[in-house]
């Protein structure tokens, strides 16, 4: 009985992470590409706003604020200039993202939220927790995350990509 137990929350868990941050692409880089870690990066207010609100509810809920990382704010603005550029809102080449942050930082999980077109970090925010995979990406057993919030000059639209991640 409790080997069905542990296989049924097994799929589960596997289910709710594929539904929130499955990939039908990949992304082929060189070994160089991958093991290159990004240790610079320039925060505007939004993003730094939208970290705080984050943080902010992990602690309402008993939980350890998370640890921003350079590294995976800028995979994040790589996917919001991806989705820009092609005018689409997806998860396209996570599984690239998470192998590059996997190795790149050693962290043994991955997860992502991406986000379109609110107009400030706290409906953005109150738009994942409304959702239960977003939310439960939010609430995980994360220690870092990283975000990129960028706008289309064509449109004024705002993109989010926001990178959980345990290290």
């Amino acid at each position: 009985m409790k080997l069905k137990l542990l296989r049924a929350l097994l799929l589960v868990t596997v289910i709710c992470t594929m539904n929130s941050c499955s990939s039908d692409s990949s992304d082929t880089q060189t070994a160089d590409a991958v093991a290159k870690k990004v240790t610079v990066y320039s925060y505007n207010s939004i993003e730094i706003e939208t970290m705080n609100l984050i943080n902010a509810h992990r602690v309402r809920k008993g939980l350890t604020p998370l640890e921003k990382i350079n590294h995976m704010s800028y995979k994040s603005e790589e996917h919001d200039h991806y989705m820009i550029a092609n005018n689409v809102v997806n998860h396209n080449d996570f599984v690239a993202r998470s192998e590059n942050i996997m190795k790149t930082l050693g962290a043994t999980s991955v997860s992502e939220n991406i986000a379109y077109n609110y107009n400030t970090p706290q409906a953005a925010l109150n738009a994942w927790l409304a959702s239960p995979s977003h939310k439960e990406n939010i609430e995980g057993n994360f220690t870092h995350f990283g975000i990129a919030i960028k706008e289309d000059p064509a449109t004024g639209k705002k993109y989010y990509t926001n990178i959980f991640a345990k290290i």
